[in-house]
């Protein structure tokens, strides 16, 4: 996986049908999406539960672009090498959610996979300074995480902070919840490209309605490209 800063989208399956992921994760790369994003939720970091290390490994069958895993669980180091099995290409971690990141990042890289830090909205930018030259990617997280369908919270200056602490680093900056037309330009304005964007992606269309999917796709990228 090559560095691009080119504006991504990754729309999350976590807004897709659960009884045809393999269908949907198809859909959304044939009609543009770059990255295709997995919420990993434990029940006890954030409150919701969805997917461990079989389901994404049943997913990666589908995934020929990129997939990439997002971690809101506590502790992250037990499991890394489980969804490095289940072919997770980036694997994301909280800085809110150990006590040493540094080891967790460093770990995420020996597993063979990129490494992301995600910021939860409370926390400030400057928690992650210290840790960039051991991450490949930085998410922020604009809603509270834990389930799909929240309101946007405009981080816009913490974005901004990130890419200047970033400087000519290879690290992308991640936009996670509320992303859709009126957000995406305000996001990438101030320094991110990849944006994830679950209902935003999936909403008024299914597999047997795929072409919704790509207007919804295009008209994100349009927003935030113009």
């Amino acid at each position: 996986m090559t560095f691009d800063r080119r504006v991504k989208i990754a729309p999350s399956i976590l807004s897709a049908d659960f009884a045809d992921f393999g269908r949907e994760i198809r859909a959304i790369e044939d009609q543009g999406g770059d990255w295709v994003h997995v919420d990993v939720m434990d029940g006890h970091f954030v409150p919701n539960l969805t997917f461990g290390p079989p389901a994404v490994k049943a997913f990666r069958r589908h995934v020929t672009t990129v997939m990439d895993v997002h971690l809101m669980i506590a502790p992250v180091d037990p499991y890394i090498d489980a969804y490095a099995e289940a072919g997770a290409d980036i694997l994301t971690a909280h800085v809110e959610a150990g006590p040493h990141t540094h080891r967790t990042l460093q770990a995420i890289r020996a597993a063979g996979m990129k490494a992301g830090v995600a910021l939860n909205p409370g926390t400030p930018a400057e928690a992650v300074e210290h840790l960039l030259d051991l991450a490949d990617l930085v998410c922020v997280m604009t809603v509270n995480p834990g389930f799909g369908g929240q309101s946007f919270l405009d981080l816009t200056g913490k974005i901004r902070r990130l890419r200047e602490m970033i400087g000519d680093r290879e690290v992308h900056i991640e936009i996670d919840g509320g992303v859709d037309t009126r957000t995406a330009p305000l996001v990438v304005g101030a320094g991110a490209d990849v944006l994830v964007a679950g209902s935003a992606v999936f909403r008024g269309g299914s597999v047997d309605k795929a072409h919704v999917y790509g207007e919804n796709i295009r008209a994100i990228r349009a927003a935030a490209e113009g």
